[in-house]
């Protein structure tokens, strides 16, 4: 990933410029510790999904998440006075957004964590990446491949197949609850670029946009979670817990920490957190839940990250590769309306 120019400040669309006399007000909390922060929390978001399925189903565990965590976006809202977007339309494709962004991988990620180690999903999740940079060379005709993206993209897939042990036939591997991982992967980049082709340039705030399309994930899972799993008769103490903070702390509270610092930073710098993510959550779960880990475990996650973190290079004055603006828009990137698209479509990982 090329390094970033000077970091500024982008207003949300709708919002005046200051003038040259204005500055805007510092964050009290410097943004390296913010982005540090962001990156704990996602890390260990895996660990708590482990310990929340021990005690609740999947789908609980998701709708628990979904709905801790559009509370605390809730809450947000309400103290920055955001208003909910207006347009039917808007809403019929947040649906979607919800569905491939939030409730789908979330889900696969609860299920998947069943069998296989946190550790592993950490490292899956880590692919998104990658299954963004294929998807892109289909579904979007101005994202155009270079030599160095193409083959982050073959690195990248040779470190998933080094995670999985492929020499070794696989063996020992839940291939159910990896393909699931990987599912859960690969949705996030359909969701990506279905909010890239439908909802850029909307004039909606990132935070109106993320509260709802969560809302709107609370209500898909609210209405799954009775149909596939029963009332749970006891409500254990530590996988509770684990729920409640992997809501508002692991998707709720990261968000809000995540907007702040794409406005801040810019989308870029960021966006690197992804590339922290598997690594804290190997150490967690090594750590505090005794997974083991082999040597092509880490080995293959160094792989997977070198290979993602090519696909998302560019060439000296070339675009960048990020789902940021609409197609054929005339904005250039880097403007208020495309880095807050991407703001909104970053903000659902892990």
């Amino acid at each position: 990933m090329s390094a970033p120019s000077a970091p500024r400040t982008v207003p949300p669309p709708g919002t005046p410029l200051p003038s040259a006399t204005t500055t805007a007000p510092r964050p009290a909390v410097d943004w390296r510790i913010r982005f540090v922060a962001l990156s704990l929390i996602w890390g260990f978001s895996f660990l708590l999904i482990k310990v929340g399925t021990d005690g609740y189903a999947p789908f609980q565990v998701t709708f628990g998440r979904l709905l801790f965590g559009t509370a605390v976006l809730a809450v947000a809202m309400a103290v920055r006075r955001e208003r909910l977007p207006r347009s039917g339309r808007t809403w019929g494709h947040l649906f979607v957004a919800a569905f491939f962004l939030n409730a789908l991988p979330f889900s696969l990620f609860a299920y998947a964590e069943l069998t296989i180690p946190s550790t592993l999903a950490g490292i899956c999740n880590a692919t998104s990446p990658l299954w963004g940079m294929a998807l892109s060379l289909v579904a979007l005709s101005e994202d155009r491949p270079t030599r160095r993206r193409v083959a982050g993209l073959g690195l990248g897939f040779i470190g998933v197949l080094t995670v999985l042990g492929a020499w070794q036939g696989f063996s020992g591997l839940d291939l159910s609850g990896t393909a699931m991982a990987l599912l859960a992967s690969l949705s996030y980049p359909i969701g990506w670029i279905y909010l890239r082709r439908t909802l850029a340039g909307t004039g909606s705030s990132a935070l109106a946009m993320t509260g709802s399309q969560l809302f709107l994930g609370t209500l898909q899972l609210a209405v799954v979670t009775p149909l596939f799993t029963s009332f749970p008769d006891r409500v254990p103490l530590l996988p509770t817990l684990s729920v409640i903070a992997l809501g508002a702390l692991g998707t709720g509270l990261a968000l809000l920490i995540q907007y702040g610092l794409v406005t801040e930073v810019g989308p870029t710098t960021a966006q690197m957190v992804t590339y922290f993510i598997p690594v804290i959550a190997t150490a967690a779960g090594v750590a505090l839940l005794d997974e083991r880990l082999s040597w092509n475990t880490p080995v293959g996650a160094l792989i997977v990250l070198v290979g993602a973190a090519l696909t998302q290079s560019r060439a000296r004055g070339g675009p960048v590769p990020t789902p940021v603006e609409s197609p054929g828009a005339t904005k250039p990137p880097g403007s208020p309306e495309d880095r807050t698209t991407e703001a909104r479509s970053h903000a659902a990982q892990p």
